[in-house]
C-alpha cells in the first residue's frame, strides 16, 4: 500500500515522501496516528497545498522539543528495584518506570517517547534515548540500584568512567607516592621503563 509521510519516520523517509508499507502497518499504526495518508491522486494534490502549513507546524514542534531537550541533555534519574547479590533484578525497568522517575523530578514524557535499544534487567547506569520528536533524541541516564546510597555510589563510579583521561594521572601519582614511602635502597617499579 502507497502512503504519504506527513512527518519524518525512521528507517522509512522524510516528510513528503510516497512510500510502500505493509497494508496492516498503514491501517494500524501510520495512518490512525496522523503519520501518513494513502496516497491517492486527490490525496497528493491536498497534500502539495497543505505542504507549507505542514512544514511549518513540523518546524515548530521540532523548536520546541529542542528546547526540551536541552533541558533534559545530561539528565539522570534513579530507579530503585530489588535485585540479587549478582545484580539481576527481579523483572525489569520499563519505559513506564523510567516515565515514572522523570516525573518526580518534575519532566513530563510520554512512554511512548522512551526508546530501550534492549530491557534493563541489572543494577547500574543505563543509557536510554529520549524521542521528544522524529528529529530531535536526547540521551539520559538511568540508574538503576537497590538503595538511594547504591546509587550515589554507583553515579559517581559512573562519573569516573566518563573521564578516562583523569584516570592514568591518578595512577602515576599513586606511584610516585609509593615510590617516595619504600625505604631506602627498595626498587620501586612504577611501570615506566
Amino acid at each position: 500500500m502507497q502512503v504519504i509521510l506527513l512527518e519524518r519516520i525512521p528507517k522509512l523517509g522524510q516528510m513528503g515522501d510516497i512510500v510502500d508499507v505493509a497494508p496492516g502497518y498503514a491501517r494500524n499504526y501510520l495512518i490512525p496516528q496522523g503519520k501518513a495518508i494513502r496516497a491517492t491522486k486527490e490525496a497528493i494534490a491536498e497534500f502539495e497545498q497543505r505542504r507549507k502549513e505542514l512544514e511549518a507546524r513540523n518546524l515548530e514542534l521540532r523548536k520546541e522539543a529542542e528546547a526540551v531537550a536541552e533541558r533534559l541533555r545530561g539528565q539522570s534519574v534513579t530507579v530503585i528495584r530489588q535485585a540479587s547479590d549478582t545484580g539481576h533484578l527481579y523483572g525489569s525497568v520499563t519505559p513506564r518506570d523510567i516515565v515514572a522517575a522523570f516525573a518526580e523530578v518534575g519532566v513530563t514524557l510520554d512512554r511512548r517517547q522512551v526508546r530501550l535499544e534492549r530491557t534493563i534487567k541489572t543494577l547500574g547506569v543505563h543509557e536510554v534515548t529520549i524521542v521528544l520528536h522524529p528529529e530531535v533524541e536526547v540521551p539520559v541516564s538511568v540508574n538503576v540500584a537497590r538503595s538511594e546510597e547504591e546509587a550515589e555510589v554507583q553515579a559517581s563510579a559512573a562519573g569516573l568512567l566518563e573521564k578516562p583521561e583523569e584516570a592514568p594521572l591518578a595512577a602515576e601519582g599513586a606511584g610516585e607516592e609509593a615510590a617516595a614511602a619504600s625505604a631506602p635502597g627498595e626498587e620501586v617499579r612504577t611501570g615506566e621503563a
